[in-house]
């Protein structure tokens, strides 16, 4: 088993969706014990194309369909987190110590009717819009200066 510094960081992508109103959707994370939010994301397929990668976890995780979606912004970096210790070597396989995200800023063009977690592999239990100043406080601490991060990147076109 590799040392924790020696686990690499799972290839990711982040979308941050926000409705007309300029709330963000989070989404109560279904498995987690704790009030764990935070906005859709997850692993890049091999040969995927980010923004592909983005829609596709945003169409799995909520139901929301590429045509209610405009993507206004990537960033201009990759971010990264690390996992809290206790968390190394259990999730993912045991290979990564964190990820590396590509994230993306998106309009919601639909109507709140449109968003249905209830996917075939829900990863949600609940979700709601929040204004884009309190998601750092929604979030694991581990991933708060991520998501500080990219609300900072993002703030002037939200």
């Amino acid at each position: 088993m590799p040392k924790d510094e020696d686990r690499g960081y799972r290839p990711c992508v982040g979308i941050m969706l926000v409705n007309m109103d300029g709330q963000v959707f989070v989404g109560q994370r279904i498995d987690n014990r704790a009030d764990a939010w935070q906005m859709p994301q997850g692993g890049i397929d091999e040969d995927e194309d980010p923004k592909a990668a983005a829609l596709r976890e945003l169409g799995e995780e909520t139901g929301i369909t590429r045509k209610l979606v405009e993507i206004i912004a990537k960033a201009r970096d990759e971010h990264f987190y690390d996992l809290p210790p206790e968390l190394i070597g259990q999730i993912w396989g045991g290979k990564y110590r964190g990820q590396r995200q590509i994230w993306f800023l998106a309009r919601f063009l639909g109507q709140d009717s449109d968003i249905n977690i209830e996917t075939p592999h829900p990863e949600f239990r609940a979700w709601k819009w929040t204004a884009p100043e309190t998601l750092p406080d929604l979030i694991v601490p581990f991933k708060r200066k991520l998501y500080r991060d990219i609300l900072h990147e993002f703030q002037s076109l939200i």
